[in-house]
C-alpha cells in the first residue's frame, strides 16, 4: 500500500501520541556558606580580625541567625558585645548583647529557638557552636572552641568554624578557671564578607 500516491493520501490508522517529557526537576540551589567577621578589641585596643565560615548547608537556621546578628540586619546584634566567659584550654563565650553578662541575648527568631541538629561535631580548636542552657534554648550566645570538646556533641549545635584569625582567638584567652575574663574583650565591629 502506498501512502502518498499523488491522488490519494491515506491517513495512518494509528498515530502514536507524542511522548511527553517529564518536567525538569526544579533547579537545586546550592547553599553558599556565608563568611562573617569580628574585629576584636581588648580594653578598647584593636587586637585583630577573626573570620568565620557558617555552615548554612548543614544548619541553615542557626547559621542564618548568627549571620544576621553579625550584620545587624534586624536592628540588633553582636557589634559592641563582649566575650563574658573565657576558660583557658576550653573556649571563649560571647553573644549576650542585651545584658553583657551571660544571662541575656536573643536570636532573630525570638528569645530562644530549637536545636536544629547535631550532625557536626566539636572536633577541635576554632569550632563555632551555640551556647545554651539545655535542650532547645539557643539564643544569640555562642562559643569558639580552643580545644577538642567532644563531650559537648549532642548538646550544642556546631554551626561554623574560624576561617582566619585562630591566633586572635588564642590571644583573647585572658581569663580565670571560673571563666571570668581578666580584661574586657569586645566585638568592636562585625559584618559579612561573603
Amino acid at each position: 500500500m502506498v501512502l502518498n500516491s499523488g491522488k490519494y493520501k491515506l491517513k495512518p490508522q494509528y498515530q502514536r501520541p507524542c511522548r511527553r517529557r517529564r518536567p525538569e526537576p526544579p533547579a537545586l540551589h546550592t547553599l553558599v556558606n556565608s563568611i562573617v567577621f569580628f574585629d576584636i578589641a581588648i580594653q578598647g585596643e584593636s587586637l585583630g580580625c577573626i573570620s568565620f565560615e557558617l555552615f548554612a548547608d548543614k544548619v541553615l537556621k542557626t547559621a542564618e541567625s548568627f549571620r544576621a546578628l553579625s550584620t545587624g540586619k534586624k536592628g540588633f546584634g553582636y557589634k559592641g558585645a563582649c566575650f563574658h566567659r573565657i576558660i583557658l584550654g576550653f573556649m571563649c563565650q560571647g553573644g549576650d548583647f542585651t545584658r553583657h553578662n551571660g544571662t541575656g541575648g536573643k536570636s532573630i527568631y525570638g528569645e530562644k529557638f530549637h536545636d536544629e541538629n547535631f550532625i557536626l561535631k566539636h572536633m577541635g580548636p576554632g569550632i563555632l557552636s551555640t551556647a545554651n542552657a539545655g535542650p532547645n534554648t539557643n539564643g544569640s550566645q555562642f562559643f569558639i572552641c580552643t580545644a577538642k570538646t567532644e563531650w559537648l556533641d549532642g548538646k550544642h549545635v556546631v554551626f561554623g568554624k574560624v576561617k582566619e584569625g585562630k591566633n586572635i582567638v588564642e590571644a583573647m584567652c585572658f581569663g580565670f578557671r571560673n571563666g571570668k575574663t581578666s580584661k574586657k574583650i569586645t566585638i568592636a565591629d562585625c559584618g559579612q564578607i561573603l
